[in-house]
């Protein structure tokens, strides 16, 4: 009987120093402030891919974890899957409310019609990825539309070209409504003031949808300290009351979150405060909704590609450049993937590509430092993450050789620029 009792006592003591809540976690108001606290993570959470220790995030008072779970690029999008996945059960797991952003980014068109294919594609790939993960639990907070930059063209690393006001509100509306519609359930919409007062116009529309603002260097354990305000005047946006506060559910107030504290491997962590009561934090859990057939991912679904334009004549120091439209059986753009050119010569140089996603299911591929010869190959669309079948459209062009550029004077070394402190003003919590 003593071995027994002595048996069961250590049971219980292993059980006991490993911990899986079952279910979500009593609310506490260890934030700044008396709030609920939070953090966001993504990859940089993983350096040398390595796993966050949820339960120690949660012994440190945090209660609810906002994962970046897609993102309009395909490269990024695979690598916030793998995380996602990962890191929802896990936080899960330890008890704790989980919820994913989408971090966009809009098309280089000017016509309405194109804005709201391209939305709408958007919220279609996040539809899916939630239906990836089983939909909403009793653990989730809503999905979280990341929307920080217009920029609609890069070159060379400098923005060329940007979405106006309006084309910036239509595209967000139309990727919150249609996300809505699918999930029974309001996105957040992420962003900081300053955007959401230049780059968008105001909206009512777009004010019934919950706010998650990003505002750093006023600490939100003083009372006085509001998201997002001014010294004198107001940041005015679609969320912005009468007395210039906003009108905010989430708080993100630094970047600058000590990793370790938490139980991540990188040294910062985004840290968040929630503004209101338990009552108020329930509610946004609520709203169930589980995948239906037509919400799952489909599995090398038919694609239509075809080619817009593309070069037939150049000289070597020009560029080959091709674009390429890919549409779903429904007609609509494919919501991921991105194209390539493939010699048919294996052993032929092709020069450098360069791919730029203008808008959901279109990229122009440039082809720079191509010799003197005839290429002769395909364009083909892929999709790594296997939803859309791919597609060879083939492919014939002439290289001339051009006249030798002249030579460019190297530019002078400068001196090494003196390093910053990236968390110089905020919050080190």
């Amino acid at each position: 009987m003593k071995r027994l009792f002595i048996l069961i006592t250590l049971c219980l003591s292993l059980v006991s120093n490993n911990v899986i809540a079952a279910g979500p976690l009593q609310l506490v108001t260890a934030g700044p402030g008396n709030r609920i606290h939070g953090v966001d993570i993504s990859k940089w959470q993983h350096p040398y891919d390595k796993p966050i220790n949820f339960e120690k995030m949660a012994k440190a008072g945090v209660r609810f974890v906002m994962i970046k779970g897609s993102d309009s690029q395909a490269p990024a999008d695979l690598t916030a899957k793998k995380y996602l996945i990962a890191d929802r059960a896990a936080a899960q797991d330890a008890g704790l409310y989980t919820g994913f952003y989408y971090f966009s980014y809009l098309p280089d068109t000017t016509k309405k019609a194109e804005i709201i294919a391209d939305a709408k594609a958007q919220a279609q790939k996040t539809v899916w990825r939630l239906g990836e993960i089983g939909g909403y639990t009793e653990q989730d907070l809503p999905v979280a539309l990341d929307l920080e930059t217009n920029c609609v063209r890069i070159i060379s690393g400098i923005c060329k070209k940007y979405a106006s006001r309006a084309n910036v509100t239509l595209w967000a509306k139309t990727w919150l409504d249609e996300v809505a519609l699918k999930t029974n359930r309001k996105p957040f919409v992420y962003s900081y003031p300053n955007f959401l007062q230049s780059a968008m116009a105001r909206s009512t529309e777009l004010a019934k949808y919950p706010l998650w603002i990003a505002a750093y260097g006023k600490h939100p354990a003083e009372p006085a300290n509001h998201p997002g305000m001014k010294s004198v005047g107001c940041f005015a946006h679609s969320w912005t009351k009468s007395d210039c506060r906003a009108d905010y559910q989430i708080w993100q107030y630094t970047s600058c979150g000590k990793g370790s504290k938490y139980g991540v491997a990188s040294s910062r962590i985004d840290l968040n405060v929630f503004s209101g009561s338990e009552e108020k934090f329930f509610a946004l859990t609520k709203g169930a909704w589980q995948p239906e057939a037509l919400d799952l991912l489909p599995f090398n679904e038919t694609t239509t590609a075809k080619l817009i334009s593309s070069s037939s004549a150049i000289t070597t120091n020009d560029s080959a450049n091709f674009v390429i439209d890919a549409v779903r059986p429904n007609g609509t753009p494919v919501v991921t993937g991105s194209v390539r050119f493939v010699s048919a010569d294996s052993l032929a140089k092709v020069g450098t590509q360069d791919v730029i996603r203008s808008a959901s299911g279109r990229w122009t591929l440039k082809i720079s430092g191509l010799v003197a010869g005839t290429y002769v190959g395909f364009v083909e669309y892929f999709d790594e993450s296997q939803t859309h079948a791919s597609v060879e459209m083939p492919v014939m062009f002439d290289v001339a050789q051009g006249p030798t550029p002249t030579p460019k004077p190297s530019p002078s070394k400068k001196p090494a620029p003196k390093p910053v402190d990236a968390c110089a003003g905020q919050i080190r919590n």
